[in-house]
């Protein structure tokens, strides 16, 4: 079943890409008493998701907070080392990078796509969502293929 807004979000294990190293996170922890923008893409360095999915939010990253968002997070079905490079080449100290290395958040939430096709196994879809306190408050996902309503710019407008 796929999450909806006014669902909570399931307690998976996530790993947090830091300078230091992975850390592991439990969803439920991270997520709670904060308003989180999150947005996830099916593969770290991939075309559209390096030339204009994570660029958005680095870019609106100010915005959004000024609008009450704490914390900016990208999610992707790739370990927390190719999260923490793509992070180093194309993010920024805004966006926080939560590696779902085995597919378990967004098997969880029901956002996967089949990305065999292209060699890519399991993946999740594109999406964002506002996160408050764990709760989904916004969520968008996209249609195969698209790149509109995940974006930050749509995003911010749903601030």
């Amino acid at each position: 079943m796929t999450i909806s807004k006014g669902d909570t979000l399931p307690d998976v294990k996530m790993t947090k890409a830091t300078d230091a190293g992975p850390e592991a996170v439990q969803s439920s922890e991270f997520f709670a008493g904060r308003k989180v923008a999150l947005f996830a893409v099916p593969g770290a360095f991939t075309p559209t998701c390096s030339a204009k999915h994570l660029p958005g939010y680095v870019d609106k990253s100010a915005e959004l907070k000024a609008k009450g968002v704490d914390e900016i997070v990208c999610t992707s079905v790739n370990d927390p080392f190719v999260m923490g490079a793509w992070n180093k080449a194309d993010g920024g100290e805004d966006i926080t990078m939560l590696a779902d290395g085995n597919g378990d958040f967004a098997e969880a939430i029901g956002l996967t796509m089949d990305g065999s096709g292209f060699g890519l196994g399991q993946r999740s879809q594109r999406y964002s969502m506002i996160v408050d306190d764990g709760k989904v408050v916004e969520l968008n996902v996209e249609e195969p293929g698209d790149f509109s309503v995940s974006s930050a710019e749509h995003l911010l407008g749903q601030l």
